[in-house]
């Protein structure tokens, strides 16, 4: 068994004294793991850092088996993420979503996504609503997608406001009003991609991500949403009082 694809390294661990076991999310073949010589050496260790991207060949007898990756770096970003707190959080938080993902399961359009995202994590401003989308995109792609084009009680696509924690769908706001206090808010940028992101909506959309990945994903396999989101948050937080 062989193939070639390209991947965005989400972590090495090692195995034996200078080999690793490489973790990719690859374009065509998901995420996907595989054996890598030298993984801890002075030529492939900066190559294998997270939110890198490399060309890399798989082969194995079996399908099943482990098997070997040769490696290429393609774009070592990794080395610009060391400059913004929120950027080196950001690629751990990232990579905690993909292993969410079955293994060698194709999921091409969040391979693009992330890939979108690397490429402009150390931005703050730009990055803190992609992230958030992403989450969003997260669930739909695991088969719990929100519904955030119409108002669950009526209907209607204007002045949405909330969400429904039990439905995943959106409200107005006259038709939740009664419900404020029970209901989930609905920043503006998740529903129109031109708005502006405040800290306030920032907040609201981290929070009703958090909750759905929480209750559909994370509870169901006995996990919580990872320190690593916490502490990519509240990074964000500061970068962007900075740049404000």
């Amino acid at each position: 068994m062989q193939w070639t694809d390209e991947g965005i390294v989400l972590g090495v661990k090692r195995h034996g004294e200078a080999s690793g076991i490489l973790e990719l999310m690859t374009r065509e073949h998901g995420r996907h793991l595989g054996l890598v010589r030298g993984a801890f050496g002075s030529r492939m260790k900066p190559i294998l850092q997270p939110g890198n991207s490399v060309s890399v060949s798989w082969r194995a007898r079996l399908d099943e088996h482990l098997g070997n990756y040769t490696v290429e770096g393609l774009q070592l970003r990794a080395a610009g993420f060391f400059g913004a707190a929120h950027a080196i959080y950001g690629v751990t938080h990232l990579a905690a979503l993909m292993r969410l993902l079955p293994e060698r399961d194709p999921h091409e359009n969040l391979y693009a996504a992330l890939m979108t995202i690397l490429d402009r994590l150390d931005d703050p401003v730009w990055a803190a609503p992609m992230v958030v989308r992403f989450e969003l995109q997260l669930l739909a792609e695991l088969g719990f997608g929100l519904d955030l084009a119409s108002c669950a009680a009526t209907g209607t696509r204007a002045d949405l406001v909330y969400v429904s924690p039990k439905s995943g769908r959106a409200v107005s706001r006259e038709a939740g009003a009664p419900y404020a206090d029970r209901l989930l808010q609905l920043p503006d940028f998740l529903r129109d991609d031109d708005a502006p992101a405040a800290s306030g909506d920032l907040a609201n959309g981290f929070a009703l991500t958090g909750y759905f990945l929480t209750r559909h994903v994370l509870e169901p396999r006995g996990l919580v949403l990872a320190d690593e989101r916490a502490h990519f948050i509240a990074a964000l937080n500061r970068a962007l009082t900075t740049v404000a």
